[in-house]
Parts: structure tokens; sequence; C-alpha cells
């Protein structure tokens, strides 16, 4: 049996997919984007700032679903270049203060919305 999770605290699927599903006691996060939930803007001032708003996001629709950073055990991390990986990195980094996820990080050729970097989480309860 599935759970749709979706919260106005981060962006409305701008498709045909939910915010996050949870099945059993695993939660699957979509990729987040940074665009800001209140005004439908993207968030591209940096890509510290769009890494920022992609973490809200995302802490959002755990927060949702009764969870937080800890219950996170996988994340998938897209950039569009690999040269932002260190700024990535340590904005990333500070939601992880002990036991972080498994996670890979990718360089692709496009986001949705032409974005620099879009991350998908899996949480467990």
């Amino acid at each position: 049996m599935k759970t749709i999770i979706n919260t106005s605290g981060a962006p409305a699927p701008i498709g045909p997919y939910s915010q996050a599903v949870k099945a059993g006691n695993l939660l699957f996060v979509s990729g987040q984007i940074p665009l800001d939930p209140k005004s439908g803007e993207l968030v591209n001032k940096d890509i510290e700032a769009e890494t920022r708003q992609v973490m809200k996001n995302i802490e959002a629709i755990l927060k949702e679903a009764g969870m937080n950073f800890n219950s996170i055990v996988k994340t998938s991390i897209f950039l569009k270049d690999m040269n932002d990986f260190a700024k990535v990195n340590a904005v990333y980094g500070e939601n992880f203060s002990q036991n972080p996820p498994a996670r890979e990080t990718v360089q692709v050729s496009r986001l949705p919305k032409d974005v620099n970097v879009e991350i998908s989480v899996i949480a467990s309860s």
C-alpha cells in the first residue's frame, strides 16, 4: 500500500508525479529543484542559494511525512556542472552532522527549468 505525501511547504509538482510516496516504512521523495513554494519563482542567485532552497523543499516534505534529515538513507544529487560539487557538498553537508546517508552525485546535461541542481532522497521511518 502506498500513501501520497503533499505539502504546501514545497513546490507543487510540475508534472504527473507526487512530491513523495510512502510505501511501508520507506519514503521516496521526488527530485526537488530550487523553486520557492510560496512565489513559484526559481531561487537562482548562485549554486549555494539553489542548494539551500532544494534542501528546504526536501525538509518540508520530510516533515509532512513525520520524518527529518536523520531519516534519509539514500540521496541522489544531479548537477548541471560538476565544478559546482564542492559548493553543493558544503551546503548539503550542513544538514548531516553525523551518520550521513548513502549518496551519488552525477553531472547531467540538463535539468527541469534549466536549474543547476536537483536532489531526490529515500528516507526510512
